[in-house]
């Protein structure tokens, strides 16, 4: 699949009240029927069935959406650019060279360009924001034992 750079608009206050709403009633419900493998959902005069797992992932769109942020779905598997990749990340393209010169992320050649799998950008920012987390605890920690109050 090719991820493109078109710009996406922020939902309306309409579409996020809207998608409050349907998420909290979608929560509910998966709720109430944990053990429901499908779901059936009309649109129009039409019923479809969908698994629950594609109800899940309507649900957390929704739950994006209440939020006012932009929803993009990318397959796991996606590869990426460098600069595509260096985007999501949110840090320049030279700086995530390096990153992948040194092992931090794998990486293919393909031919002379390099690709990422999408999978392997969240598990390195997954890494990077548990690190975060973790020097954060321990500078907390020195603060108290120090008696420096934050």
């Amino acid at each position: 699949m090719k991820m493109t750079n078109r710009k996406y608009e922020l939902p309306s206050s309409e579409e996020v009240d809207l998608a409050r709403a349907s998420a909290a009633a979608l929560t509910k419900l998966l709720q109430e029927l944990p053990d429901k493998h499908r779901a059936k959902i009309n649109m129009g005069n039409e019923d479809l069935i969908v698994p629950r797992q594609a109800v899940e992932l309507l649900r957390d769109i929704l739950a994006g959406m209440s939020a006012g942020k932009v929803i993009n779905i990318v397959p796991m598997a996606t590869e990426l650019t460098t600069q595509q990749a260096a985007d999501f990340l949110n840090v320049s393209r030279p700086y995530l060279i390096g990153l992948l010169a040194q092992g931090e992320i794998s990486h293919t050649l393909v031919g002379t360009h390099r690709r990422i799998r999408f999978d392997d950008l969240l598990s390195y920012r997954e890494k990077m924001v548990n690190n975060s987390k973790a020097a954060m605890d321990e500078l907390m920690q020195l603060s108290q034992e120090m008696g420096i109050g934050y």
